[in-house]
């Protein structure tokens, strides 16, 4: 036997062992009370954890084939790997693993900050991974009240798939979706190692299956304009224009604005949703069930 197809056979032995010592609790799963078969997490656990499909992981553990870059560091985070752990399933593999840059945390560009100026078009703008920066308050307004999100989840594609509110605000939540992952899948070609981006694909993963399916389906865009029709709580239903300007002293941050034609109702709407963001003493719109 070759030493490739060893090394193999002990990757595929080391997985079943690391994900034997899981129990579904400790990642997030749900127990239902049934008897399990194995100790631990079962293979389509681990798959769906990793964002992989399960045939590809059983062949990982039956020694069948390579793995990329990308699939160990989403077993090593699926799989909660310490360090000495994670080197080793890389040296198994023959590859070496990439050390996790943390990259500065993102401060809004002044020039972007200035959103507030914009006082009849909505506007956010985004960073890395989708991080929602900055927004005027009629971008508030239109979405969401961005200030009343914690920090560490203002996350523009979380909220799509985590915020019952924003989920039912989309006329079209499925296009809007698939497209949100689309845009991270190709974001994260440029840093697959990027801790951040582990923590969100994974917290999605186990929590919603549409993002597990369309995320292991690896769609990629780098959509730039486009129409979206949003059913709000308070000016109705609204048919807007949106298009994408990258910074051009960061090309990570987006100012993000949306638009309606002129002399629509969709631009009546956002007419009246401008006063209304204007007016302190407006309710908060009704979130839904």
């Amino acid at each position: 036997m070759s030493a490739d197809k060893v090394h193999l056979n002990e990757l595929g032995e080391f997985l079943k062992a690391r994900r034997a010592d899981l129990a579904p609790r400790a990642v997030g799963l749900p127990e239902d009370g049934s008897l399990r078969r194995v100790p631990g997490l079962r293979r389509d656990e681990v798959a769906r954890l990793a964002a992989i499909s399960v045939d590809y992981y059983t062949r990982l553990e039956q020694g069948r084939v390579q793995a990329s870059a990308y699939v160990l560091a989403a077993l090593a985070r699926a799989l909660r790997l310490d360090d000495d752990q994670r080197a080793y399933l890389y040296e198994l593999a023959g590859k070496s693993p990439a050390r996790p840059r943390r990259r500065a945390k993102q401060r809004v560009r002044p020039q972007l900050q200035r959103t507030d100026q914009l006082t009849e078009t909505p506007a956010i703008v985004l960073g890395r991974l989708m991080d929602i920066l900055a927004w005027n308050p009629l971008a508030a307004a239109l979405i969401t009240d961005f200030s009343q999100i914690p920090e560490a989840q203002r996350n523009y594609v979380r909220l799509v798939f985590t915020d019952p509110a924003i989920r039912n605000l989309y006329a079209d939540w499925e296009t809007v979706a698939r497209m949100c992952v689309a845009l991270l899948r190709m974001e994260a070609a440029q840093t697959p190692e990027d801790p951040r981006l582990a923590a969100l694909v994974g917290e999605l993963s186990v929590h919603d299956p549409d993002f597990r399916e369309w995320w292991a389906a690896r769609h990629v865009a780098s959509q730039r304009f486009g129409t979206k029709t949003l059913r709000h709580p308070i000016a109705g239903d609204i048919t807007l224009d949106w298009d994408s300007f990258s910074c051009a002293t960061d090309p990570e941050q987006q100012l993000i604005v949306w638009t309606a034609e002129p002399d629509t109702p969709s631009h009546q709407a956002l007419h009246f949703l401008a006063s209304w963001a204007a007016d302190p003493s407006h309710p908060a719109p009704d979130k839904a069930d």
